[in-house]
């Protein structure tokens, strides 16, 4: 007996991810009274826009063959270490983290959390994600997360520009600090163009709050340039004006400095991707929003709560429901399919792992190693522009086009900007040896040559944090005993599949 060989692919793409089979799709004919799919799309698309010639393809690859290709692609890309700042950083994603909610379809398929009785391992990890951004930014109330930091701090603009009354009702600027991230600049005013508010970008220090028209404003901490500044005086100027104050702050920084809530912000904006997010080409990331209690029902953004049973068990639930765009769509206050839950899940998480004293060691030793840079630079006359910084300095170079060739030549992407000024941006993956390498990438623009390791570790044992006491922080956070309990990766397992087990996903049914 023979028998005819193929040589074509086993399976290919649609095999797999497109599961009906012919008698299912048979039946599925049957039942909507098509004769065949052909006579289906032409029943369904418009024949003006239908393309009734085959597509000029090549042969389908395998998924196989397809996969192949395209990693020996992506390996032709020269991958950079990115020093350029501005809200994206490197991080360390905990494999206890990657392993089991990124790549783990139980966590990863349950992208929202619409029935809060079916969803209670999410709520639990939203839940520890605003605690740990109220606790972070001094604030009374947090929601679970938002799409990336431009779009939470346009939401806290349309926020403040909903709660105008008195004399202000008719109020409709906008001031915003020049030294803003660029991106969430342009997010602002995209934003404002619809709502007819007029967004004024300008330095600080040039704010007028006297103006009856102005309803509130946006401060970057620390700004685009690595400055931190005391805001204290501001935000209470804007205040007595009755100009309301949003705060675009770094979370990690908040484990060392003063937050803004405890400056009398209104609003504390920002993102979570540097708490085990991978950069991702710019996205997507968690953003958080934390804001006072009186103006929790402008918030946008889902909320999750917590109730007790008659036995005195507690159940998590969706707080203020109304606000979300599938149960009231002409009224709600956002989209929670934007909210980013996948990340703000993993955030949280990475609260939960490294815990308040592991977070604030992950800060101090990068601006511990942003110190022993900006020391490095001066002793070769490149003098940090801002005296407080967290992360990032910023110096004046007359070899900028140097500068930079050397830092492409050694694979370090740096910020440039007004054809004289670099800023550089550590992050929790920054080495000595890194330090070092940026150091001497400075030395040869120079012209001199690069300083002895043992030099530049000498100098790391003397380091020390020299903020003004105004701008150090003394309060607690996290203090929470779910901070304070799964630090080895064991026990970070186990609570990770413990709230896996309460929540219904893909791998079980259709959700």
């Amino acid at each position: 007996m023979s028998r005819k060989l193929s040589l074509a692919p086993q399976f290919t793409f649609e095999d797999r991810h497109n599961s009906a089979n012919a008698s299912e799709i048979a039946s599925m004919l049957e039942s909507i009274g098509a004769e065949s799919l052909e006579t289906l799309i032409a029943e369904t698309i418009p024949e003006k826009i239908r393309l009734n010639e085959p597509l000029d393809l090549p042969p389908a690859q395998s998924e196989h063959e397809f996969l192949k290709s395209f990693r020996a692609l992506a390996e032709k890309n020269q991958v950079f270490r990115s020093c350029i700042g501005l809200g994206y950083y490197d991080c360390i994603v905990p494999g206890v983290i990657q392993r089991n909610i990124l790549e783990n379809p139980g966590w990863y398929t349950a992208y929202t959390p619409y029935q809060a009785e079916i969803a209670q391992g999410r709520l639990e990890a939203l839940i520890n994600f605003q605690t740990m951004v109220s606790d972070l930014t001094g604030m009374e109330l947090a929601n679970a997360s938002l799409l990336d930091e431009g779009t939470a701090a346009a939401e806290a603009m349309g926020m403040f520009y909903a709660l105008r009354k008195g004399a202000k009702k008719k109020a409709n600027v906008f001031l915003v600090d020049e030294l803003a991230f660029p991106q969430t600049i342009d997010v602002l005013i995209n934003r404002a163009t619809p709502l007819d508010i007029e967004l004024r970008v300008m330095p600080v220090d040039d704010f007028d709050m006297a103006d009856e028209r102005v309803f509130g404003l946006l401060l970057q901490y620390p700004n685009a340039q690595g400055a931190v500044c005391d805001y204290r005086a501001l935000i209470e100027g804007a205040h007595e004006h009755d100009v309301l104050v949003s705060v675009a702050a770094d979370l990690l920084s908040l484990t060392l400095l003063t937050p803004p809530g405890e400056m009398g912000a209104d609003c504390v904006v920002g993102t979570t991707q540097r708490f085990g997010i991978p950069m991702g080409y710019g996205g997507p990331h968690a953003a958080y929003f934390a804001t006072r209690e009186t103006f929790k029902r402008q918030l946008p953004g889902r909320i999750i709560g917590v109730s007790t049973d008659a036995q005195g068990n507690a159940g998590y639930r969706m707080a203020l429901q109304t606000r979300e765009q599938h149960i009231k769509r002409d009224r709600a206050t956002s989209n929670i399919c934007t909210a980013q839950v996948l990340l703000a899940v993993m955030a949280g998480m990475y609260g939960v792992y490294h815990g308040p004293q592991g977070l604030r060691r992950i800060a101090e030793r990068i601006h511990g190693l942003t110190k022993l840079l900006a020391n490095g630079l001066a002793e070769l006359g490149y003098e940090s522009v801002h005296p407080h910084y967290f992360d990032t300095i910023t110096v004046k170079s007359e070899q900028l086009d140097t500068v930079r060739k050397n830092a492409e030549d050694q694979g370090f992407n740096l910020n440039y900007f007004n054809q004289e000024f670099i800023s550089i941006s550590l992050d929790e993956v920054s080495t000595i040896t890194e330090v070092e390498r940026l150091i001497s990438i400075f030395s040869e623009a120079a012209g001199g040559t690069s300083k002895q390791s043992s030099e530049v570790r000498n100098q790391a044992e003397q380091l020390s944090i020299d903020w003004p006491d105004s701008l150090v922080r003394s309060s607690d956070y996290l203090t929470h005993p779910v901070f304070n309990s799964h630090h080895s990766e064991h026990e970070m397992l186990r609570y990770i599949k413990r709230l896996e087990n309460k929540d219904l996903s893909l791998v079980h049914s259709m959700i």
